[in-house]
């Protein structure tokens, strides 16, 4: 049996590499790392994890659907403030769903249309 220790990354298909840097730097503070790698793309690191953005500019497939946001494939972040974090994207104009399940946490889009989760956890 195969043994999981730890979660590395996780990679998401955008269409419009610096649309897409501006909300992972920008709207949600990320800080971007190297990358070594011939075709485009932006790599960022949370702790011991990373996001991969790979540029594709056909995201017709991309069919998200935030009223049932915990099904849908999509990036978790934990955080903080989950209000200060809403505020933020409300103020970037993002579509931001609270959770359906009660939990302290929303659903939000980047640019493409992926979906991402912002949970707070408690102290």
């Amino acid at each position: 049996m195969i043994k999981i220790t730890n979660c590395i990354h996780a990679a998401t298909i955008v269409s419009d590499l610096d649309r897409a840097i501006a909300f992972y730097s920008g709207v949600l503070g990320l800080q971007r790392v190297d990358r070594h790698l011939n075709y485009p793309g932006a790599w960022y690191q949370i702790g011991d994890f990373q996001i991969h953005l790979i540029e594709n500019a056909d995201r017709s497939d991309a069919k998200i659907d935030l009223n049932v946001s915990t099904r849908n494939p999509h990036i978790a972040f934990a955080v903080s403030d989950l209000d200060a974090a809403k505020q933020q994207l409300l103020a970037a104009n993002c579509v931001v769903k609270m959770s359906n399940s009660g939990r302290a946490a929303l659903f939000t889009q980047d640019p493409d249309g992926n979906a991402i989760e912002l949970t707070w956890l408690g102290t």
